[in-house]
């Protein structure tokens, strides 16, 4: 039987828009989308994970549970084998299993995890899919919020009335550009991160804009542990802080422009509350401690005069301040964010031409971007008949506290009873924080069910495992908020062996549970697709934009959305007229203090940015054993732990093992050159790299990428040596503060020594038996 063939067109993912190279079938090369000025190499990885030997071929189910029913031989979960069956069989075994968890226990004990970015696809969203179908069953416990901005965006909501400046629009590049004189960056700009954007990027911009603002004068100061945060070509000064110090610098900073009479009191008055009350804790009053610059000093190691000389620069020039969504990734991670929208404000000159704060530019492609606004086409899910839902990054404490309460954002809450995990399109044994307490709460539901393309640790993890189709082996549309680009993503190759879309699967299980009709609305793949587009056309059109017909748009393979005509400044218009252009805070204004977080009382996030000590960081005590920091940042080879075996990422491994980046002085004193396999551990986890001597960290810290596939050496026990690099079986599984829960994985201490054992083959990429 011939196979059908594909003409070549183009398709997007989160890294790029691309154009598949297909023969005899197969995908054996992409070319870059022409309209990209810099395209992510990235993409090039994408045809070796089409028919990488990892793939899954056809359902599976882990042979304890087959055999002997859901809960069965939980211990093993990760190390069992896995028994073929037809899909017939797994839907069977799928809905059954559903019908009984919730006949027995409620849909209150069904997780929908799924957080990921499987697919830049707006229809073949795994997330979506599942929740659309499992509302129809009766609802699912969700999670709130995001792994990479959580204590952020709680955080603003209350501090500015929206997460606009985590989510965007920022302010534009265009009038950082032209009016910047001086581009202070926490955390840099760092173009590895600039590579991805939810949702699929047609055009990366970032590195073309800092450097049109370098050429008009701007002056970069990186203030960042990592000298290469921001390019080398943008003669960057680099200030290397102590990690976890940022918020202790930025008051110093702040305190600096208060003792000088420096600050704007001007805009502090007409736009801001609560100065006043942080003015008096900068001061010492509340605490007898002032936050002066030589308090911040030891702190940060860094002289005083240099952070009094960067304040009075900062003032006398006009100055954009970006802090990158890491910072807010670590102990108290509220608080930099909070401290900076402080400086920002007493500055005055937010809201004005190249003046301000964002937060996340260098996080993401496109978050300055001069796009105009433009309605994308969405997937509808329905709602949630279940209210129950948890932060994201709490799910092993979920799983492992079944009924504990918790506290989040001036809420006391109570974990649910989970017995059954259902996720696709995502992989927490990439996400989450320390990965050997995440294999102990994955053993406790009764059943865990996965769509994965490939054999990840969360596949392993699983009773039952549905191969799902890659982002060529089906039809779609990417759109991103951030991108100016609406792609038809055109089927390029059949799907791998068995796989399946999601919607397929989707709407088989709906079919045998009698709500195929609710859950299609009889439509297939290309009929939703045309649906959807059709939908956000006819937005646009009363937005005076002209969108082709859908089967021009599918024909011509993109559209694009022009461009603002004039550039975009944050909080330009509460910088105006505050009276008329309240933000949706109870004040109306920026709450630098915030009497709404005050009464929630909590010790660990007070009523205006307060300096906390990390439970981990060089300052501490347990760093003794454990001196140097690990830093865990986006890999520059991938994105999170996607295509992880594909060439890019490949290349860049050290003897199979994720390269760990370790300062000189630190190498030399523990025997470490170029290319030795080291042991990185501490009283969590342990885990193998290849070492990579610079002089780009500042002394006391190392940075080991996150998105090594998880690769224990006993995957059927607890605790085991970690085989190829992973950093979460090191990090921190603690919430921000009680106010947002978020990831602290930022806050780690290691040690790092020489491996001198034989070292274990990598076989992250072997599928199981």
């Amino acid at each position: 039987m011939n196979k059908p063939e594909f003409p070549p067109n183009l398709s997007q993912a989160h890294w790029g828009t691309f154009e598949p190279v297909v023969r005899d079938g197969q995908v054996v090369a992409v070319r870059p989308f022409a309209r990209d000025p810099d395209p992510s190499p990235i993409i090039h990885s994408i045809p070796d994970g089409m028919n990488h030997k990892v793939r899954v071929t056809q359902p599976a189910v882990r042979k304890s549970w087959l055999e002997n029913g859901p809960g069965a031989g939980r211990a093993v979960r990760g190390g069992d084998a896995f028994v073929p069956v037809s899909w017939d069989r797994a839907v069977e075994l799928v809905t059954d299993e559903l019908k009984r968890v919730i006949g027995t226990h409620g849909n209150q004990s069904i997780y929908a995890g799924s957080y990921g970015w499987a697919s830049a696809g707006r229809f073949h969203h795994a997330q979506s899919q599942l929740k659309r179908f499992l509302a129809l069953m009766g609802g699912f416990v969700n999670s709130v919020d995001t792994y990479s901005n959580a204590a952020g965006t709680v955080l603003t909501r209350r501090v500015l009335g929206t997460s606009q400046a985590i989510d965007g629009p920022h302010t534009s590049w265009g009038s950082i550009a032209q009016n910047a004189q001086l581009l202070i960056t926490f955390g840099g700009v760092p173009t590895r991160n600039t590579q991805v954007t939810s949702g699929g990027v047609g055009a990366h911009t970032t590195k073309g804009w800092l450097f049109t603002a370098k050429e008009a004068g701007a002056h970069f100061i990186n203030i960042s542990p990592m000298r290469d945060d921001l390019a080398k070509a943008l003669d960057a000064e680099w200030v290397p802080t102590r990690p976890g110090s940022d918020t202790a610098l930025i008051m110093a900073l702040t305190h600096t422009l208060i003792e000088e009479d420096l600050h704007d009191e001007d805009f502090l008055h007409r736009c801001c509350v609560g100065f006043e009350t942080y003015r008096a804790y900068l001061l010492g009053h509340e605490d007898g401690v002032v936050k002066d610059a030589a308090w911040a000093a030891p702190l940060c190691e860094l002289p005083a005069e240099t952070i009094r000389a960067l304040a009075r620069r900062m003032a006398q020039s006009r100055t954009f301040i970006i802090m990158n969504w890491s910072l807010q990734r670590s102990d108290h991670g509220e608080q930099p964010y909070w401290a900076l929208i402080a400086l920002a404000a007493a500055l005055g000159q937010i809201g004005s031409p190249g003046g301000g704060f964002a937060f996340g530019l260098g996080s993401m492609e496109g978050m300055a971007g001069q796009r105009r606004f433009a309605p994308r086409p969405t997937f509808p899910i329905g709602r949630n008949p279940v209210g129950d839902f948890i932060p994201v990054a709490r799910v092993s404490d979920m799983l492992l506290n079944p009924g504990q309460p918790f506290q989040y954002n001036g809420k006391d809450l109570v974990y649910p009873d989970i017995k059954l995990v259902y996720w696709c399109g995502g992989n927490p044994f990439h996400h989450h924080q320390d990965l050997n307490r995440l294999v102990r709460a994955f053993r406790q539901p009764e059943t865990v069910i996965v769509h994965e393309p490939w054999w990840t640790a969360t596949a392993r993890h699983a009773d039952i495992v549905l191969p799902s189709a890659m982002m060529l082996e089906r039809n779609d549309i990417g759109a991103s908020a951030y991108d100016r680009f609406v792609v038809a993503m055109k089927q390029a190759a059949n799907p791998n062996a068995q796989a399946r879309t999601e919607y397929a699967i989707f709407s088989d299980f709906a079919s045998a549970i009698g709500k195929q009709a609710e859950f299609t609305e009889g439509r297939g793949e290309m009929e939703w697709l045309r649906h959807m587009y059709e939908t956000a056309q006819h937005k646009a059109t009363a937005m005076q934009l002209h969108w082709p017909e859908f089967d021009e748009f599918w024909s011509q393979g993109f559209i694009e959305i022009p461009e603002a005509e004039n550039a975009y400044i944050f909080l330009e218009t509460l910088r105006r007229d505050p009276e008329r252009n309240r933000l949706n805070t109870p004040s109306g204004k920026i709450e630098i203090e915030s009497t709404t977080i005050a009464g929630f009382n909590y010790p660990d996030c007070p009523g205006h940015p307060t300096w906390f000590e990390p439970e981990e960081w060089l300052g501490a005590e347990k760093a003794k054993t454990y001196p140097l920091h690990m830093l865990s940042p986006q890999p520059s080879t991938r994105l999170h732990s996607q295509l992880d075996m594909g060439r890019i990422s490949k290349n860049s491994k050290i003897a199979d093992h994720e390269p760990m980046r370790i300062n000189r002085a630190d190498a030399v004193a523990r025997g470490i050159q170029d290319g030795d396999i080291v042991r990185i551990f501490n009283d969590r986890g342990e885990t193998l790299a290849g070492a990579i001597v610079t002089d780009a960290l500042r002394p006391g810290v190392v940075q080991l990428s996150t998105g090594a596939w998880y690769d224990p050496a006993d995957p059927a026990g607890s605790n085991s040596l970690e085989k190829h690099g992973n950093p979460n079986v090191l990090t921190r599984d603690s919430g921000t503060s009680r106010l947002a829960q978020g990831s602290s994985a930022q806050s780690t201490l290691v040690q790092v020594e020489k491996f001198t054992g034989d070292v274990p083959p990598v076989t992250a990429f072997d599928p199981p038996i």
